[in-house]
């Protein structure tokens, strides 16, 4: 099967992605080297579930939630919607309510994260785009599978109550967070972002794909 447009919406792990304070920054470091003598190359990664693009599941935040391996590939692979948002604070109801939003929709959210570059940044920063309880709420009654943004969270910086994480996950809508969206014209797509299998993860890292 060919297909005319394949846009990777993932951020490499490393100098352009983004550690939520206080998670472990991504590491790799080399164990063996075929330039130091060695018969092959070997790489040890350490690394938060959390880290650069990634999926948060329920068990996240909910007691009971599901976890990373409860869930079959199928389920990571989902009809989306990029959606541009001109609000530069957060997603709010208002960009929402005029959209053709179906029931099990993705909706990833394009925001001057992505147009300034800062989702790409490697450097944490309080001033980002980020997701509204109130639009999240809106998302969770139309029915959306999973919500995506352009920053390494949705919830708004210094808000430990995680309203939006609560709200999305308590009602089973996935996240996927530290996407970048520059290149990606907003439309619909078919969405790849398929995580490690984790026996009793609530997040992981994902390869995430956007195919037209």
């Amino acid at each position: 099967m060919i297909h005319q447009n394949i846009y990777d919406i993932s951020v490499a792990l490393g100098s352009q992605s983004i550690d939520y304070p206080g998670d472990p920054p991504f590491s790799a470091r080399r164990r063996c080297l075929v330039s130091g003598g060695d018969m092959f190359d070997l790489s040890a990664l350490e690394m938060s579930a959390h880290s650069g693009t990634h999926i948060d599941v329920p068990a996240h935040f909910i007691p009971g939630g599901r976890t990373i391996d409860q869930y079959t590939p199928g389920e990571f692979i989902l009809p989306a919607q990029v959606i541009a948002i001109q609000n530069p604070d957060a997603v709010t109801p208002a960009e929402l309510e005029p959209l053709d939003i179906r029931n099990g929709d993705a909706l990833l959210f394009k925001t001057e994260n992505s147009e300034s570059g800062r989702s790409v940044s490697g450097v944490w920063s309080e001033q980002y785009v980020c997701i509204s309880p109130e639009a999240a709420m809106m998302c969770v009654r139309k029915g959306v599978s999973l919500v995506g943004i352009d920053y390494i969270s949705v919830d708004k910086a210094g808000d430990e109550t995680y309203p939006v994480h609560q709200s999305l996950l308590g009602n089973g809508v996935l996240i996927l967070e530290g996407i970048h969206l520059r290149d990606v014209p907003p439309g619909r797509y078919t969405l790849y972002c398929l995580p490690l299998r984790i026996p009793g993860g609530e997040a992981s890292p994902v390869r995430a794909i956007l195919v037209r």
